[in-house]
């Protein structure tokens, strides 16, 4: 197996290229898409301050540290979201990336700095726990971005990411969904500018980015995202994508360039106000915005250990299977 480019031994072959590469041409490859999304997308110049949302996954590490290759200035931002030892181990990878580079780190804590963990949330709500995640931690980068004047949130959502999401949405023909699904949020309103510049990469290409630059990253799922309709769509486009290569890249490019413009009427947001508590903007009649209400909800709640809501998922999927 050879690279495509300069003919020596290639590490990695990407079907939907119909190529084979070696590692330093890869690494320009992944350079060269993440370039393109960032100014075909005009997502931020130089000069921008960037705060990246890391998990201690691959791709907010891989967009991290391709960033700091390309010469943004990026910081990172990590929530503690309390999933056991899901979320020590996330940290640890985490802090440890920043230190060995010398990157900047904000850490915030649900449990310490706001009363609650997402499996806490989870067992109070009656919610799936993604919904007490994917809330808090919305919140939560927008205040940290206004907070440190940074000029845009940057996150790792990678081509199957976005094509899965955009597979969920198309089968409910959610328009309100379908038009905020752009690589580029604008800033409005109080929200930050928001920005996703992975999506010209596979999750396959941010994981291979990382083994050949030698990033640590945690491989393990989510314990609590079992089940998880978003993980069910990228199966399928998966099975669709070894048969016919360069699918889900054609489906959301497809998209972007077809479909996209003819909802820029739907992406107006609704009237919003201050959060009587936080005085960040929301919407709706509650004067109280949804993270403060989850806080309320939450307060003086006995920690919820990540087992007891796994094993309980578990149990509900065997009863619907024996039915």
């Amino acid at each position: 197996m050879k690279c495509r480019t300069c003919r020596g031994p290639a590490v990695i072959d990407l079907p939907r290229h119909n190529a084979n590469f070696c590692a330093e041409h890869f690494f320009e490859l992944c350079r060269r898409q993440v370039t393109k999304a960032i100014d075909e997308h005009a997502m931020f110049g130089t000069d921008d301050r960037i705060l990246v949302a890391v998990s201690g996954g691959k791709d907010s590490l891989a967009v991290w540290d391709m960033l700091v290759e390309l010469g943004y200035r990026a910081d990172g931002y990590y929530i503690a979201l309390g999933i056991g030892d899901y979320s020590e181990e996330s940290r640890e990878i985490t802090e440890r990336f920043a230190a060995e580079r010398g990157l900047a780190l904000r850490i915030e804590s649900l449990r310490d700095d706001h009363g609650f963990d997402v499996p806490t949330a989870a067992k109070v709500t009656g919610r799936v726990p993604c919904s007490a995640c994917g809330l808090s931690k919305r919140h939560l980068f927008d205040r940290a971005a206004r907070e440190g004047g940074y000029d845009v949130v940057v996150t790792g959502h990678n081509l199957d990411d976005e094509a899965a999401v955009l597979f969920g949405n198309a089968l409910r023909w959610d328009v309100e969904y379908l038009a905020r699904q752009t690589p580029v949020l604008e800033a409005g309103d109080g929200f930050p500018r928001k920005a996703k510049p992975l999506v010209r990469l596979s999750e396959r290409e941010t994981a291979a980015w990382c083994i050949l630059r030698g990033i640590d990253y945690v491989i393990e799922e989510c314990p609590m995202a079992a089940g998880n309709r978003h993980l069910q769509y990228k199966e399928l486009l998966n099975a669709l994508e070894e048969k016919s290569p360069g699918s889900k890249a054609a489906f959301y490019s497809g998209f972007l360039d077809r479909m996209s413009p003819l909802l820029a009427d739907d992406r107006r947001r609704d009237v919003l106000h201050r959060c009587v508590h936080c005085d960040s903007p929301t919407g709706g009649e509650s004067e109280v915005c949804a993270f403060c209400r989850l806080v309320e909800r939450t307060r003086g709640q006995e920690a919820v250990p990540v087992e007891m809501l796994v094993k309980k998922k578990s149990r509900s999927r065997t009863s619907r299977r024996g039915d």
